[in-house]
C-alpha cells in the first residue's frame, strides 16, 4: 500500500471516501457531483428528557467517528481595515476515516486519516475531547504554546477539545458546552487563537493569528463545524489589529460505497508508533509547560520527517529502533522554556 505525505491544499484532487452502512443507517442516492457515493443517515439522538447530559454529550462526540466525503468552504466577509480587498473564496475535499484511538469516559480521542486513490491514505488531525478539565495549553502566537489555570466556577459542565497536528503536536484549543435543545446536539467553543491554517500560510504572510469560534453539530448526514474566524495582523510591538472575517463550514457527509480499510490497515500498523509520539508530546508539556515550535510557518518538514518514521515503522515495528529518532525530531523542531511572547488572551472581531 502506498502512502504519502500531503497537505490541505493538495486536498481538491483527492477522490471520494465511502462508509459502510450498519442497520441503523438509511442511505440516499447522492446528488449531482457528489461522484455517485450515497449519503448514510442516522438519526440523531440529541437528549432525552431526564437523560444524564454527561451520556449524551458523549454520545454526540462519538457520533463523529465514521467514514465522509469532507468539503472545505471558506468565504472571506467583513473587511475590517482600509483598502484591503478580500481573498477568493476557498473550496476543497477530502475523504476521511475517523477512528476512536481512546475512550476513557471523560476523555475522548479522534483521529482524522485521509484516505486517497489506489490506496493511499495519510494521518491527519487529531481532536481530543476532556470534560471538565481544570487546566490546558493555549496558542499565544510566534509558534508558542503556554498552560492556562481554569477558574473553577467556569469548569462544571464543559468539554475542552484540543487539536493536534498531523505530528501530533499541539495546534489550538477550545471550551464550551454541548447544547441538545431541540433535539440538535451542537457544541460552540469560546473565542481562542490558533496559528494560520494550512490553506492560508503556504500562500500569505500579511496577517499572523486567527481568532476563532467553532461550531460542531451532529446532523442525520454526518456532522458540521462552522467557523467563525477573525484574520488578525500581530505587529512587533504585540499590537493586535483585526484584517477581515472569514466564515467557515465544514461538512462531513457520511457515505458508503468506498473502500476504507487502507485507513485502518494505516492504523493497526502505526497506532504503536504514534500512542509513543503522544507520549512524547505529554511529557514535554509536563517537564516544562510551556512549548515553542522551532519552525517557519509554512515549513512541512517537521510533519513530513514525523509521517515518513511512522511509515518506515509500519515495515519494521521495533519500537526501541525508533524513539531515538523521534527524539532527534523533538531535539530539532521542539523547543522549551517559560518566556513568553506577547499575550494572546484577548478577542478580537
Amino acid at each position: 500500500m502506498k502512502r504519502s505525505f500531503l497537505i490541505v491544499t493538495c486536498l481538491i484532487a483527492l477522490p471520494v471516501l465511502t462508509a459502510c452502512a450498519g442497520k441503523s443507517m438509511l442511505a440516499k442516492p447522492a446528488s449531482s457531483g457528489d461522484a455517485g457515493y450515497a449519503t448514510v443517515e442516522r438519526p440523531v439522538a440529541g437528549c432525552a428528557a431526564g437523560e444524564n447530559a454527561f451520556d449524551c454529550d458523549r454520545r454526540a462526540i462519538l457520533a463523529m467517528l465514521g467514514n465522509y466525503q469532507v468539503k472545505f468552504n471558506f468565504d472571506e466577509t467583513v473587511v475590517l481595515q482600509p483598502g484591503y480587498v478580500r481573498r477568493e473564496p476557498k473550496r476543497s475535499a477530502a475523504f476521511e476515516h475517523v477512528l476512536l484511538v481512546e475512550d476513557a469516559g471523560k476523555r475522548i480521542s479522534l483521529q482524522h486519516i485521509l484516505v486517497m486513490g489506489g490506496g493511499t491514505v495519510t494521518k491527519h488531525w487529531r481532536q481530543d475531547w476532556i470534560y471538565e478539565s481544570p487546566r490546558h495549553w493555549v496558542f499565544v502566537g510566534k509558534e508558542r504554546f503556554e498552560p492556562r489555570e481554569r477558574e473553577a466556577a467556569a469548569i462544571p459542565g464543559t468539554w475542552t477539545q484540543l487539536v493536534y497536528e498531523v505530528n501530533d503536536g499541539p495546534r489550538y484549543t477550545g471550551i464550551g458546552k454541548w447544547n441538545h435543545k431541540y433535539g440538535v446536539s451542537t457544541w460552540t467553543s469560546d473565542r481562542t487563537w490558533r496559528p494560520l491554517p494550512r490553506r492560508e500560510y503556504t500562500k500569505r504572510d500579511d496577517y499572523q493569528l486567527i481568532n476563532g469560534e467553532n461550531r460542531h453539530t451532529i446532523t442525520p448526514q454526518g456532522w458540521a463545524h462552522e467557523q467563525d474566524n477573525t484574520k488578525v495582523v500581530r505587529t512587533e510591538s504585540g499590537k493586535d489589529i483585526p484584517l477581515v472575517r472569514e466564515f467557515g463550514f465544514n461538512e462531513y457527509r457520511r457515505i458508503q460505497g468506498y473502500d476504507f480499510e487502507p485507513a485502518s490497515t494505516y492504523w493497526q500498523s502505526t497506532s504503536s508508533f504514534w500512542e509513543a509520539v503522544r507520549s512524547r508530546w505529554d511529557s514535554e508539556f509536563a517537564r516544562h509547560g510551556s512549548v515553542t515550535l522551532n519552525i517557519r510557518p509554512g515549513d512541512e518538514t517537521f510533519n513530513k520527517a514525523m509521517l515518513e518514521l511512522a511509515d518506515a515503522y509500519a515495515k519494521d515495528p521495533r519500537l526501541d529502533e525508533f524513539l531515538p529518532r523521534v527524539e532527534e525530531l523533538f531535539r530539532k523542531f521542539v523547543n522549551a522554556g517559560s518566556s513568553s511572547v506577547a499575550s494572546a488572551s484577548g478577542t478580537s472581531r
